[in-house]
């Protein structure tokens, strides 16, 4: 399998089973501010900590969907590079994740397959785990190049089709 960040992976070095290079990441409250800040988000949770703890009643102020989100794609076009193009993301958040916890990424190649238009897509399973605990499970689907000359981000219209 390619390496993480590679711009030479391609449809033949990837295979059901294979597992993708783990991600971890040491959350701050920066992490989370940040985060919500750049999808607009302003809800108190994710930056007032009163709030979240004395209103809300959680532990600390929290990760927002859309930083979740971003995270998973960062984490499925690290190992892509920069040709992979994602097609669909759907995940499910179990959990929050707080300033202090270590998050960790992994994933699995769950089916690669071409479409009518040769177009080769990568299946994965990713989840997102603080310890022992699933936060969020990911399912995932990034075209990938079918050979060296293939890029993904060319294709539109009926030649596109996540």
């Amino acid at each position: 399998m390619a390496a993480p960040g590679s711009t030479r992976l391609v449809a033949d070095q990837v295979k059901v089973g294979d597992a993708l290079p783990e991600l971890a990441y040491d959350v701050s409250a920066t992490t989370v501010v940040l985060g919500a800040l750049a999808s607009r988000d302003w809800r108190p949770m994710h930056h007032d900590y009163d709030f979240a703890v004395n209103r809300n009643g959680v532990r600390n102020i929290f990760l927002n969907t859309p930083n979740q989100a971003l995270w998973f794609e960062r984490y499925v076009t690290d190992w892509t590079g920069p040709r992979g193009r994602i097609g669909r993301v759907k995940f499910k958040m179990m959990d929050s994740v707080f300033p202090g916890d270590r998050m960790v990424f992994r994933g699995v190649v769950s089916g690669v397959d071409t479409d009518a238009a040769g177009c080769c897509w990568a299946s994965l399973d990713v989840s997102l785990r603080v310890g022992d605990k699933t936060m969020t499970t990911c399912a995932v689907r990034v075209a990938i190049p079918s050979h060296r000359e293939d890029n993904p981000w060319k294709r539109a219209g009926a030649d596109w089709r996540p």
